[in-house]
């Protein structure tokens, strides 16, 4: 078979048989396909080629056409078609060599430019014709649309099959499908025990992080599902239980479409993929497969997963309770702006609103101190509570009872199971001819490995059954005594074996939300929300540094000063400010040095000592003494403090005085020159 369009020109070039199967599962079962297009090989011969000038590319086997960037084999017959080494490019179906027009019509485009031609099945095309890139170009629109009908027929059905629950997706560790496609539990009854454990740990410790470090503990391995589908026992981390924790087959519910791609892509051109919400699942069937939790129960661990992410600002949850002061961490809205607020440990206790100052670049919003409001939170959570019930403290006694009884459960299971694969390891080995010592050592290699994790198991077991304490029934006596818990509470709260991580706990058993606004400078509400919805306003009231900054400042130095003028003392004054409900700054009350202050301040003096006369004759004060010196009158209390200058307090003015002559002064100017050293000033009696 010839062709007119193919010339010398063609011939004295290469031919490329471009080969490709879609899938690798193809490439070993559409065998038939695969001879055709190796086949090409006789086509080229027939066309005129020499056996040394064609040459077979099939190193895109098992790889799609949809995208270029993985087609190793595509990207060589491009560069060689680029060089000009290329006559014709040989292809069954033109569904090889693309799926999209974005990599076909630049191929046409370079081989109309280069004069290479194009052929499959049907036929030889010239893309620098008018007729051959015409027809080319249907073919690779139609091969485009094919892909497209093809994928939307195969995934119409799929999502049919998928909306009756019968799709076959792989089913986690936990779960068998039989021959008929029914799914049941795995018949190993350690596996089983041990995935209820990891939910019923979850939902006594609420935290991930708590359930690894139990499981750790107890030397617990999880069971998990290999890449051929077998179970084998892995050493717990993070990652696999929060992946037994969210699947939703454990609740019964076939789940599809827990993903999505995105608009990027991985280097190697695979969609990058993300987990959608529970809320943006596309098919969820209940009741598919036999359950380890309820659905309930499913979601909520879910809620408590989400609520453990500490993301404060994108995903608005408390994080997991940790070890710092504040115990409102995570649980703190701003009244002002609506944001969660964060704690800052430095320098002292707060919360800080900075969403705006991060994000906009504007103020910081609130900076309140933490200590204070978290007091009077903790006051309203203890007095909220009311004594305990008795049944309740049972209920919550036997659920922890289980849950221990399920760990040591799981325990024995796990030693049963290695003492399994001792026994099996012991039998291979004296099965083994003992000539072979090749494989002698390695079974024996194996099987003191089995006695090694055996024993370890063993003994951790027996630890931990010696160290068990079965919890006892408690007396009349103590009933009574644990029914008067609550008015033990606040005493309890403030012991040191109680945490701070337990003490976050119980806020939050009760307490979903907290918002704060400071109305002015000293008073800032608290706006509790409760688990139930009822709403709980509260007030503090913070040190400030001045009175001024105090909201009934004014008023208070008013009455002050109105009190002050009628003669009455300053400690009376404090008393009556106080039973008025005034305080000082950083007191909940006004003392007395405080009325003093105010009232000096403002020139209202009253008392003896406050009256005395501001210059005595005969005399110099202090102050006279510096003003004649010119020096401070600190220079001059450092000496008489210092004993360089001697000098007694008058007993009536109860000042240092110093007499007003020029002896006096005369003497002083020469210890502030350095000609004495020290001075004597008689007493004033003494003159």
């Amino acid at each position: 078979m010839t062709s007119e369009l193919v010339t010398a020109r063609h011939l004295c070039r290469k031919a490329m048989i471009y080969i490709r199967q879609s899938t690798p599962n193809q490439v070993v079962t559409n065998q038939e396909s695969l001879r055709l297009q190796y086949a090409l090989r006789q086509r080229a011969s027939d066309l005129g080629w020499e056996e040394a000038n064609i040459e077979v590319i099939d190193v895109d086997l098992g790889l799609s056409g949809s995208t270029l960037s993985h087609r190793e084999g595509f990207k060589d017959v491009i560069a060689r078609v680029t060089l000009g080494e290329v006559g014709i490019i040989l292809s069954y179906e033109v569904t090889r060599l693309a799926r999209n027009c974005t990599d076909w019509y630049p191929l046409l485009d370079l081989c109309g430019f280069r004069q290479c031609l194009i052929g499959d099945r049907d036929g030889i095309y010239d893309p620098g014709s008018a007729n051959g890139r015409l027809l080319l170009g249907l073919k690779g629109t139609i091969s485009e649309v094919e892909l497209h009908t093809l994928r939307g027929r195969l995934t119409a059905g799929l999502l049919n099959k998928a909306k009756r629950g019968e799709l076959a997706l792989l089913l986690p560790a936990g779960f068998e499908r039989d021959a008929n496609g029914i799914v049941h539990k795995d018949p190993n009854q350690e596996v089983q025990d041990r995935v209820s454990l990891i939910f019923t740990t979850f939902l006594d410790l609420g935290s991930v992080g708590k359930v690894m470090r139990r499981f750790r503990d107890h030397a617990l391995t999880l069971p998990r599902r290999d890449r051929f589908g077998d179970v084998v026992w892995r050493a717990p981390t993070a990652g696999m239980l929060t992946a037994i924790l969210k699947n939703p087959a454990y609740a019964g519910a076939f789940v599809y479409g827990r993903t999505r791609s995105c608009h990027s892509t991985y280097a190697n051109g695979k969609l990058i993929t993300e987990r959608c919400p529970m809320s943006e699942w596309k098919i969820v069937v209940k009741d598919r497969y036999p359950v380890y939790l309820d659905w309930d129960g499913f979601e909520k661990v879910q809620a408590m997963l989400r609520d453990n992410h500490a993301e404060y600002q994108r995903n608005r949850t408390r994080g997991v309770p940790r070890e710092g002061a504040a115990v409102l961490q995570g649980i703190v809205w701003c009244g002002q702006c609506g944001h969660k607020m964060a704690v800052q440990y430095k320098n002292a206790n707060s919360y800080v609103c900075n969403y705006l100052l991060r994000s906009q670049g504007g103020s910081l919003c609130q900076h309140l101190p933490a200590d204070l409001i978290d007091a009077r939170v903790v006051e309203i959570f203890l007095a909220s509570i009311g004594p305990a019930e008795l049944e309740n403290w049972a209920r919550a006694k036997d659920a922890r009872q289980q849950t221990r009884d399920a760990a040591n459960r799981a325990e024995a299971q796990q030693v049963e199971r290695l003492r399994y694969q001792a026994l099996l390891a012991e039998r291979q080995y004296n099965r083994v001819d003992p000539d072979n010592r090749l494989i002698a050592a390695e079974l024996e290699r194996r099987w003191e490995a089995a006695l090694r994790e055996l024993r370890q198991a063993e003994d951790s077991l027996a630890r931990r059954q010696a160290d068990a304490c079965k919890p006892e029934a408690l007396s009349d006596e103590e009933q009574n005594d644990f029914l008067a818990l609550g008015a033990q509470l606040p005493e309890i709260w403030q012991r040191p074996q109680v945490n701070r991580e337990s003490k976050k706990a119980m806020l939050r058993s009760l307490i979903d939300k907290v918002i704060l606004q400071r109305v002015t400078r000293d008073r800032i509400t608290i706006r509790v929300v409760w688990r139930g919805g009822e709403v709980s306003q509260l007030e503090v009231e913070p040190r400030v540094h001045a009175v001024s900054a105090l909201s009934r400042g004014a008023e208070m130095q008013a009455r002050l000063l109105e009190l002050a003028r009628q003669g009455i003392d300053d400690a009376t004054i404090a008393a009556i400010l106080t039973q008025e409900g005034h305080h000082s700054p950083r007191c909940s009350h006004v003392p007395a040095s405080t009325v003093r202050v105010i009232r000096q301040r403002h020139r209202v003096l009253h008392d003896a000592r406050s009256m005395r006369a501001r210059h005595i004759s005969g005399c110099l004060t202090i102050a006279d003494v510096a003003q004649c010196l010119q020096v401070s009158t600190s220079w001059v209390k450092r000496r008489i403090h210092s004993g360089v200058i001697k000098v007694e307090r008058d007993p009536h003015d109860k000042r240092f005085l110093f007499p007003d002559t020029a002896e006096s002064i005369a003497a002083l100017q020469e210890l502030k020159s350095g000609v004495r050293d020290h001075l004597v000033i008689a007493p004033r009696a003494n003159r």
